[in-house]
């Protein structure tokens, strides 16, 4: 199951600083993705994999916090909402199936 980190980067106050945390966490095995917010000093890494590897490499680019590690939740809200649009889709079409039956008769 993939899981969520989101750490707080205290030396990524410029783009050159912000590109080396992502790349420093580009290279561990697992992560899907990487969002780095340059303002809040946040960087957020989705994906299988350790959470420690995360912060051990980002330590070689400067001083690191762990804000919150957690499951990765945003993903199954949009399959869920998904599969109920297509259901919803299936319902609206049985109904007017039954209307046109209904009308021939």
């Amino acid at each position: 199951m993939a899981q969520k980190v989101v750490l707080k980067v205290l030396t990524m106050t410029d783009d050159k600083t912000k590109q080396k945390a992502i790349e420093a966490v580009a290279d561990i095995y697992g992560v899907d993705s990487i969002a780095a917010d340059l303002k809040d000093q946040k960087l957020t890494v989705v994906g299988q994999m350790d959470a420690v590897a995360v912060v051990k490499k980002l330590k070689k680019v400067g001083k690191v916090d762990i804000v919150s590690v957690g499951p990765a939740k945003e993903a199954k809200k949009e399959d869920k909402t998904k599969e109920k649009k297509e259901e919803k889709k299936e319902q609206k079409k049985e109904e007017k199936k039954d209307e046109k039956k209904e009308q021939k008769k």
